[in-house]
């Protein structure tokens, strides 16, 4: 029995809750997830780091998405969750319909060109959308504030942001398509993304933490990303999920340490 104040008594109780119900629960009811990060193929140009995109409608990239969509339905998903909003739902619906009945071609965007390819092979009524449309990445106090007070912190900044998107644009217009997509999906590049937000982390520290709050802000929106991943990764649900690799980054780390799932690496999947 826990003696302890309230507040450790009600953890001790949760810890036994945990504990229990994973006891209980046999291997073959975990949800498995997959995750597989991609770079925008319809890049709208938002992103700081900002590059050309390769053509993903030549007839070998085709045959590739073609191929690896094949691939993935070999993971026997249940679901396939892509990066829209989940009032775009209706409209993703549509267009699926209208692809699987001869109607419309693909969009260039992963969503159709992975997800509804994949969706298909698997025998699946569609994808589902599982974007968070409410919270976004606050960087604009940030920039803000480094321009205003760290002008040598600034002129750092745009250096890095300039040198990834020179590599960026080298890389998408010498390397495959199965190479990029290895390159949104390695650990290294997970662990260089999610560094840009802890360099500046610091800034402001100690009085209004425009740093801090800048980088919370983006793991905010991947938190409710990923509790979307949780409710549709119910026990025996096989889901794949498709997003951008500055999401896929974070997701990873969130899907590693959760009990209740178990994850599948996508990148013997890449290989074609």
């Amino acid at each position: 029995m826990c003696r302890k104040p309230l507040y450790a008594a009600l953890l001790c109780c949760a810890a036994a809750f945990v504990s229990d119900a994973g006891a209980v629960e046999p291997a073959s009811a975990r949800a498995q997830v997959m995750l597989i990060g991609v770079f925008h193929f319809a890049n709208p140009g938002l992103d700081v780091v900002k590059s050309d995109v390769i053509d993903v409608t030549t007839d070998e990239n085709q045959d590739y998405l073609s191929g690896l969509a094949t691939r993935l339905a070999g993971f026997a998903p249940t679901d396939v969750l892509v990066e829209c909003l989940p009032r775009a739902q209706a409209k993703q619906d549509a267009a699926y319909a209208a692809w699987r009945g001869g109607t419309a071609a693909l969009d260039v965007d992963e969503t159709q060109q992975i997800g509804f390819r994949v969706a298909q092979a698997a025998g699946l009524a569609g994808v589902t959308c599982f974007d968070e449309g409410d919270v976004h990445w606050n960087g604009g106090p940030l920039f803000e504030y480094v321009a205003a007070h760290e002008p040598e912190r600034k002129a750092a900044m745009d250096a890095v942001f300039a040198s990834l998107s020179a590599r960026a644009t080298r890389e998408q217009t010498t390397l495959p398509l199965p190479e990029l997509l290895r390159l949104s999906n390695d650990p290294e590049r997970d662990r260089e993304n999610k560094d840009l937000y802890i360099v500046t982390n610091a800034v402001d520290a100690g009085s209004g933490f425009v740093g801090a709050d800048a980088s919370a802000s983006w793991w905010h929106r991947n938190f409710r990303m990923y509790a979307n991943v949780q409710k549709a990764a119910a026990p025996g649900r096989r889901v794949l999920v498709i997003a951008g690799a500055g999401h896929t980054a974070i997701l990873r780390d969130l899907l590693e340490i959760d009990g209740q799932r178990d994850a599948e690496d996508v990148n013997a999947y890449l290989l074609p």
